[in-house]
């Protein structure tokens, strides 16, 4: 785990530093790319219309069984071929890392909500949001836009930053590829329409169970970071309406985060919204905080996530300096 844990602590440096740039992956083809491809392939073959829907619930079980085992032996190769090759290896496991986790793609697409609002007003948001939510734009006012941004970077915190760092600390290579292929799966398969009810089941209860540490964990990192960029009472506020509101959310995880952020910045987040067409009910979380989020929230929301990214690897830091004291 030692080995774990100082790569980790590079790959979220070496992430918040440059990120996901642009340019390398016009070039190549990014590994979750290749994820959504092996998926969409089991989902043609394995997922056809006329078969009943007990045999596409099996055939789902099968797809993500096949998938993740996949997924764990790649790692495992991987990491043994990067061992052979000494610091050159250990600095590829690192870049490796380093591309699954998303804190500052993460923070860089937020910005620009926060960015276009202020440059080119609703045009500007809508356009911006557009590129980090499912919702239709089209529906949404400033401060909705607003919402949908705070949302996005919260739950994203928990699943596309913390949970990778988890799963790599504790399994290495195999538990970060397996992870991405569940979470790619399930935000491909995992939905409740009439295609996927049955067939994405295993996917969506699986990804579920593997983000339930990252996404408690996510709302102690979130007041820690309000801490730092917004005082002891934001802090304070985090962890109560995190804890108070995390249930209201129809996900047994993505509660967590957002109502840590609801808290720290004393908004109301979630709600009622629409997501192609359909008009998802939902209570608000933080329903006492300030209805209208402005562009000022988004803009505290991204300090509250750098520095909860902050926190993040100082843990890391912290464990490895016990693990080798130990």
């Amino acid at each position: 785990m030692i080995g774990n844990l100082f790569v980790l602590v590079l790959a979220l440096l070496a992430d918040r530093l440059v990120g996901d740039p642009p340019w390398l992956w016009r070039r190549l083809p990014h590994p979750v790319v290749l994820f959504g491809k092996a998926i969409a392939g089991m989902d043609g073959w394995l997922n056809r219309p006329d078969f009943l829907a007990r045999t596409r619930r099996r055939n789902g079980v099968v797809t993500i069984v096949v998938l993740l085992a996949a997924s764990v032996v790649a790692g495992i190769v991987l990491h043994a071929a990067f061992a052979r090759l000494g610091l050159f290896g250990a600095l590829a496991e690192i870049i490796l890392v380093a591309v699954f986790l998303a804190q500052k793609s993460l923070a860089d697409h937020v910005a620009a909500v926060a960015s276009g609002l202020r440059r080119d007003g609703l045009a500007g948001g809508r356009r911006a949001v557009s590129m980090i939510v499912g919702r239709d734009p089209e529906t949404l006012d400033e401060p909705a836009v607003c919402r949908a941004a705070l949302e996005s970077l919260a739950e994203n915190f928990s699943d596309g930053v913390v949970a990778p760092a988890l799963w790599y600390a504790v399994f290495g290579l195999p538990g970060l590829l397996a992870y991405k292929m569940l979470n790619t799966a399930d935000s491909m398969i995992g939905h409740k329409s009439e295609k996927y009810l049955d067939f994405g089941w295993a996917s969506a209860r699986l990804d579920d169970l593997a983000n339930w540490p990252a996404a408690r964990f996510s709302m102690l990192l979130l007041a820690a970071g309000a801490w730092l960029a917004a005082g002891r009472d934001a802090a304070s506020n985090a962890l109560r309406i995190g804890l108070r509101d995390s249930g209201l959310h129809r996900s047994p995880n993505s509660g967590w985060p957002e109502a840590a952020m609801a808290g720290a910045l004393d908004v109301q987040l979630t709600g009622p919204r629409i997501y192609g067409g359909i008009k998802v009910s939902e209570p608000m979380m933080n329903g006492a905080g300030r209805a209208a989020a402005s562009v000022g929230d988004v803009e505290t929301g991204i300090a509250i996530f750098n520095g909860a990214c902050s926190v993040l690897a100082c843990c890391a830091v912290a464990l490895l300096a016990l693990f080798l004291v130990i």
